[in-house]
């Protein structure tokens, strides 16, 4: 199981994203779908923008085939207001390839649902993480983890 922050200590906007993330890992789109606003927005800052729930939700529902896959490790969260802030490692695997990567997120949070997700990650970190993920691939002993 991936750390995640204690969301024991309340609802804070850190927990509601933390929940949210951990159910994406899961594949638990139930519990995702209703920590997202109808009318959220969705950016990998380059690439471009998905507006609405179900939108968001089906890049995710994709995640349940055997062969896809998301991890995340939150390695840091700040709060302000409703703006969440948070330093992460993300893995997506599609098969025997799995890419592990920096990623900062931000999130805004509104009573007690994600209104905005902007994701940026470095281009050339993800390119480095493809190919040790193509390499692991065929080394499985160099296969990138979390």
């Amino acid at each position: 199981m991936t750390e995640l922050h204690d969301l024991s200590t309340g609802a804070t906007n850190v927990a509601v994203v933390d929940r949210f993330l951990a159910a994406l890992r899961d594949t638990d789109l139930d519990t995702a779908a209703s920590l997202i606003d109808d009318h959220i927005v969705y950016e990998n800052v380059g690439f471009s923008r998905l507006r609405g729930s179900r939108r968001v939700l089906q890049v995710f529902a994709a995640m349940r085939r055997p062969a896809l896959g998301f991890d995340v490790r939150v390695h840091r969260s700040a709060q302000d207001g409703p703006t969440v802030l948070n330093e992460r490692t993300d893995l997506l695997r599609v098969g025997p390839v799995q890419l592990t990567f920096w990623v900062c997120g931000v999130f805004e949070v509104h009573d007690g649902r994600i209104t905005l997700w902007r994701d940026y990650f470095d281009v050339l970190d993800m390119t480095k993480a493809l190919v040790r993920g193509l390499i692991g691939a065929v080394i499985p002993a160099l296969r990138p983890r979390l």
